[in-house]
């Protein structure tokens, strides 16, 4: 079982850099070691730990720890579980295509132990040393403890736990830059890529690597809800979202298409719903724009 960490307010100081949200939480003690000798990037607002606890929410949480209330978009919660059953819905196991699956992106793992399910082996990156390291700690102990905002300083005390009929050994997590992956990562017969294309400095470095990430007859999945800003990638890199030269408007989508239609297929696309939640009474409600691509043989 994980251990309840926040007694020393040391271990809080050192397990989290209090950026652009700030607060502090709970986790396990090996978790806490292990971010202890981890040298995070302080401009980089997914190292807060507050942010770590809401992902980890959205991504665990019991629909009554997210939305406690008997009304709502119901509809929008589990977010990260919907994206791996649409990748499971579209993938077809054929002689040649590898039983490997990709999480570019996977923040806290949700959707990455959800692919463990049917694939051999499901990795999930992230840019995040704070995500990776709580990726990892759930997949070693199965659950972590962490804490949610109510109200102010009020906190309720949560355990995130994966799914124990899922065999977590099929898991891998690692540090990585979508912009820059290795090169020997190999071939996948699924690739997810949940709301990251509109939060990457260059997104076309991305997209053009992945046809060399996606096996022939393979599926590739990208949401997004294509909300470009400039504090995240430089406007002239925005994939939709603006008029160009000549007077078009240009969405996220036809980039995409351009982008992927060589060596692509858009065999499916849908809105999906999210719920995210902040405190007990503010939340965040997006609809993220999912489309899935076949690669071509």
């Amino acid at each position: 079982m994980s251990k309840i960490l926040g007694v020393d307010s040391r271990y809080l100081a050192a397990g989290a850099l209090a950026i652009a949200t700030g607060g502090a939480g709970y986790a396990g003690y090996r978790y806490y070691l292990h971010r202890k000798r981890r040298n995070t990037r302080e401009d980089n607002v997914y190292e807060s730990q507050k942010l770590l606890h809401e992902y980890l929410v959205f991504h665990y949480g019991d629909p009554k720890e997210v939305l406690r209330y008997d009304f709502g978009p119901v509809d929008s919660l589990d977010f990260p579980k919907r994206c791996a059953d649409l990748c499971l819905s579209h993938f077809k196991q054929e002689p040649g295509i590898p039983s490997r699956a990709l999480d570019i992106g996977c923040a806290v793992g949700r959707s990455t132990f959800e692919l463990a399910r049917e694939f051999e082996e499901a990795l999930g990156i992230d840019f995040s040393h704070a995500f990776v390291d709580a990726c990892n700690y759930l997949k070693d102990e199965g659950e972590v403890d962490y804490s949610v905002t109510d109200e102010g300083d009020l906190l309720t005390h949560l355990r995130a736990r994966v799914d124990a009929s899922i065999d977590r050994s099929r898991t891998v997590f690692q540090q990585g830059d979508a912009c820059n992956l290795p090169l020997n990562l190999g071939q996948f017969g699924c690739v997810l890529a949940a709301n990251l294309i509109c939060r990457l400095p260059n997104p076309f470095d991305f997209l053009n690597r992945l046809p060399g990430l996606v096996a022939p007859g393979g599926i590739l999945v990208i949401t997004s809800p294509y909300t470009w800003l400039k504090e995240f990638t430089p406007k002239s890199l925005w994939l939709g979202g603006y008029v160009n030269a000549n007077g078009k408007e240009v969405t996220g989508l036809e980039s995409l298409t351009d982008t992927l239609g060589p060596h692509f297929e858009l065999v499916h696309q849908k809105d999906m719903p999210l719920f995210m939640r902040d405190t007990a009474r503010k939340n965040q409600w997006t609809v993220a724009h999912a489309t899935v691509w076949r690669r071509k043989k």
